[in-house]
């Protein structure tokens, strides 16, 4: 077999990593891929064992005891969009002694896969196809359905050729659905010896690591088994059988009978509402034979002209349209084939097209807003806590005991489809939300032994009544009845309003600043922005450009900036000028001077980028002029400068921590977009704080893409121009060989990162030499002194937990191995969790500092007299 790094093989709950010499497979343990669940193993005497190509993953299992919902976390190497194999096996061979086979179900992420049942068999294992559309991590996870425990023996997962398994139906962009795999039959091949007789095995050329099935009962009577010795090439069919499987076949033994095969005489269907595939497999292995067939499913014809199979040359055969409540086929040679008709081998795959997406709002997730909940989990991966958004099965939440702490989060009321929820024993606080009752399927409810309180609404007691089983014991401040006697009720109202008051005033206060800000504008409304940049080239002459974008001409770029009268900076083409449009809105102009190393190729190349690059995050290019030698750009304007000008320590106005996280998310996103959402993906390749703009609200926008260049895909690197970037950003594996890629951005962006973290620059000035940054933070972090990394301008005014978590990011980006530094779609979801730890904090700080003062008031026994 070909097997590359790219394969992985997990041996689930072995305790150590081994190569399986029948099968050439490297297995791993399940150590980095799941968090939860318990290693097992099988008694020799269930003889699992003898299962040659599989049989030492049967006798290890890791088992889930805790949790109703636990899964394995994959990251598929070939990244999304990416077509993969995954396989799982599953065994009991009675390993705790009760003679009770299991049955639960496998879900991929938050789609149903199979109900796996071990009743009567000794193994069982499932296959499906997948294409990742959103991520390249893939969660395969065991969910219960009753008291039994799910285990697992083996999860595999293998990278296939793009061009397989492709849905006819699917066009336009649309994603493949989730293929299931029902059977994939080799014909003709005799029955193996006991233990494996009608069972499943592999072949070690098969590149794909597929499991095939010899099973007489997959034979209609009246089929015959032909056999050759002969190496079957695999020529250009992707699907690249190996030479047994295609050196091994069925024919009857009169060429006027047809091949007839019925799926229901077999094996009942999953469901009469699922559409199937049947993948037909052909190769003549009979020399001097001229076979010509026709196909039909179900009764209807599959092929629009008869097949003529030619001699050693494979041919995959698939139907057009689905199949759906049966498959029943039949292989039929036509008059003008002198030989039976013949069939290799055949694969059953069941289409499930009604995919839920990560964000469907049924599917029993939560996103990182339930922070509001200040959980740890205990082996239990219902919800994941930290770094992925929240899971639960479709129908069962069950939180008990899981040291929940706060009030009951308004995201459960997203769970549309939850039927029970457990959040038993935990430190839950506030009032019972009345969104509860709007659930429309909940029939249990299990909130007892936490601390609210409170009276029970209104609707939630009358579905208790009819619908809902209600469970509230132990808490000692939560009643049904509809009136609750409360301490201090004065107090508490007291407290309410001055609340309430607050949160008007600091409205009033923020409408107050949204007409100030706006007042003036040329319509009443925001006021749009614009940077003019204009390009005097007096090196190459060029074509014009052609844009659907507003263009402008010479004599218009020298009013709007009066005579280039007013320099306000100077960037990588020339000095930077301010000007004013006709209807008022604001602009600069960049003027190439003739010293500049930058000519009229960067220009073009800059300009066409510009026009097809939109983001919200981007410094949008809106227009151009383009006349005889003059060149000009027109971008969004950004009146608050640069990043690196409001790190310099001369700014009087210090950026708050918060204001530094919203920067970062904000490149992230722009820089996300260049790195993933343009196709082919873009390199920045000078990313700095200079080239980070401010808007008037303070939001980041990159800038400067006349450095940046288009990759073929996302694996090449090589750039064949002079070296780009900034002393103190450049990536030193960039140095060293000169060849760019988005990990070098990766590395620009950690640089970035620290300066918001630390306040200092990337490159320092010194006595005797320059200082980078790394060298100046590297040691303090070694001694974990977190204080003394933070820019000391914001007093400690920040949330330790977020700064080291923003450190942890930066370093993670910084990484001497560019293979080892993340996607930045990796990072954005890091710093968006860093971001969210701060304003947490920030919003239950000045909760508590209005309760503390209003408590402080009215419990005060010192009150001044009147005068």
């Amino acid at each position: 077999m070909l097997h590359g790094i790219s394969f992985i093989s997990i041996d689930c709950g072995s305790t150590k990593d081994y190569l399986d010499e029948d099968t050439g497979i490297q297995y791993e343990t399940d150590t980095n891929f799941v968090s939860s669940g318990r290693n097992y193993l099988v008694p020799s005497s269930a003889n699992l064992q003898n299962y040659r190509y599989f049989g030492k993953q049967l006798m290890t299992l890791r088992c889930f005891p805790d949790g109703e919902r636990n899964c394995y976390t994959l990251k598929a190497e070939q990244g999304k969009h990416n077509k993969y194999l995954i396989r799982a096996f599953f065994s009991y061979g009675n390993y705790d002694a009760k003679n009770e086979p299991p049955t639960f179900e496998l879900h991929l992420g938050v789609n149903f896969w199979d109900r796996i049942n071990l009743t009567g068999s000794d193994y069982v294992y499932s296959e499906i196809v997948y294409t990742p559309s959103s991520s390249d991590i893939i969660h395969v996870c065991l969910v219960k359905t009753g008291l039994a425990i799910p285990c697992i023996s083996s999860l595999e997962l293998r990278p296939l050729n793009t061009s397989l398994y492709q849905n006819p139906n699917t066009s336009n962009g649309t994603s493949q659905p989730l293929l299931v795999f029902l059977g994939r039959i080799d014909v003709g091949s005799p029955p193996l010896p006991a233990p494996e007789s009608n069972r499943h095995f592999k072949y070690k050329d098969d590149v794909y690591d597929r499991i095939w099935r010899c099973d007489p009962k997959y034979n209609s009577s009246g089929w015959s088994s032909l056999s050759e010795a002969i190496d079957v090439g695999i020529g250009d069919d992707p699907y690249k059988l190996p030479a047994q499987v295609l050196g091994t076949a069925a024919r009857p033994k009169d060429v006027s009978d047809p091949l007839t095969f019925d799926y229901e005489s077999v094996w009942s269907l999953n469901s009469y509402h699922h559409e199937y595939y049947v993948y037909f497999y052909f190769a003549e292995i009979e020399h001097g034979k001229r076979t010509v067939i026709n196909i039909t499913l179900n009764s209807e014809t599959v092929l629009s002209q008869p097949l003529v199979l030619e001699y050693l040359k494979p041919v995959t055969i698939i139907p057009e349209k689905p199949a759906s409540g049966s498959i029943s086929f039949s292989i039929m040679a036509t008059s003008e084939s002198d030989a039976p008709p013949i069939l290799n081998a055949f694969e059953i795959i069941q289409l499930i097209s009604d995919l839920n997406p990560p964000t469907y709002p049924g599917d029993g997730r939560i996103g990182k807003e339930t922070h509001a909940f200040q959980w740890r989990m205990h082996g239990r991966v219902s919800f994941a806590a930290s770094t992925t958004p929240i899971q639960g099965s479709y129908l069962c939440q069950n939180l008990s005991s899981s040291q929940l702490r706060g009030e009951i989060n308004t995201s459960f009321s997203y769970l549309t489809e939850l039927e029970n929820m457990d959040l038993s024993h935990n430190q839950l606080e506030g009032h019972v939300p009345e969104f509860l009752a709007e659930l429309p399927k909940l029939k249990f409810l299990n909130l007892t032994g936490n601390k609210l309180s409170g009276s029970i609404p209104k609707a939630l007691k009358e579905k208790a009544d009819t619908t809902l089983q209600l469970s509230i014991a132990d808490n000692p401040d939560l009643c049904m009845s509809g009136s609750c006697k409360r301490k201090n009720n004065f107090k508490q109202l007291l407290i309410a309003s001055i609340i309430a008051a607050t949160v008007i005033l600091l409205i009033a206060f923020g409408f107050w600043i949204f007409k100030r800000r706006h007042k003036g504008s040329p319509q009443g409304g925001t006021s749009i922005f614009f940077t003019i940049a204009v390009v005097h080239s007096s090196f190459k002459k060029g074509g014009s450009l052609k844009s659907k974008h507003v263009t402008f001409s010479y004599s218009e770029i020298l009013s709007i900036t009066d005579n280039f009268k007013t320099i306000i900076g100077e960037g990588g083409f020339g000095k930077v000028y301010f000007g004013i449009l006709q209807n008022h809105m604001e602009v600069a102009v960049k003027l190439l001077s003739p010293s500049s190393t930058q000519g009229y190729k960067e220009f073009k190349s800059e300009s066409k980028l510009l026009m097809v690059v939109h983001h919200r995050n981007l410094v949008s290019l809106i227009g151009y002029c383009d006349e005889g030698e003059i060149k000009a750009l027109i971008y969004e304007y950004m009146p608050n400068g640069n990043l690196h000008q409001h790190l310099s320590v001369k700014n009087p106005s210090v950026l708050t921590w918060n204001e530094r996280l919203v920067i970062a998310v904000d490149a992230a996103q722009g820089l996300d977009y260049l790195h993933n959402g343009c196709k082919p993906p873009l390199v920045h390749r000078d990313l700095k704080t200079t080239n980070i703009l401010l808007d008037h609200n303070m939001h980041g926008k990159i800038a400067d893409f006349g450095l940046c260049r288009a990759f073929a895909n996302d694996i090449d690197s090589h750039i064949s121009t002079r070296p780009a970037g900034t002393l103190g950003y450049v990536d030193p594996e960039f140095q060293r060989t000169g060849n760019s890629n988005k990990k070098s951005d990766i590395y620009s962006f950690g640089i970035i990162l620290f300066e918001l973290i630390t306040g200092q620059h990337a490159v320092s000035r010194a006595p005797e030499r320059n200082i980078h940054i790394l060298e100046w933070v590297m040691p303090i972090l070694e001694r974990g002194d977190i204080r003394n990394i933070v820019d000391p301008r914001l007093q400690k005014e920040f949330n330790i937990n977020s700064a080291w978590k923003a450190v942890e990011i930066a370093l993670s980006c910084i990484s001497p191995d560019a293979a080892e530094r993340p996607d930045i779609s990796e990072i954005l979801v890091e710093l968006k969790e860093c971001l969210s730890f701060d304003m947490l904090q920030r919003h239950f700080e000045s909760a508590r500092t209005t309760v503390e003062l209003t408590s402080l008031l009215l419990d005060s026994e010192t009150v001044p007299s009147p005068r």
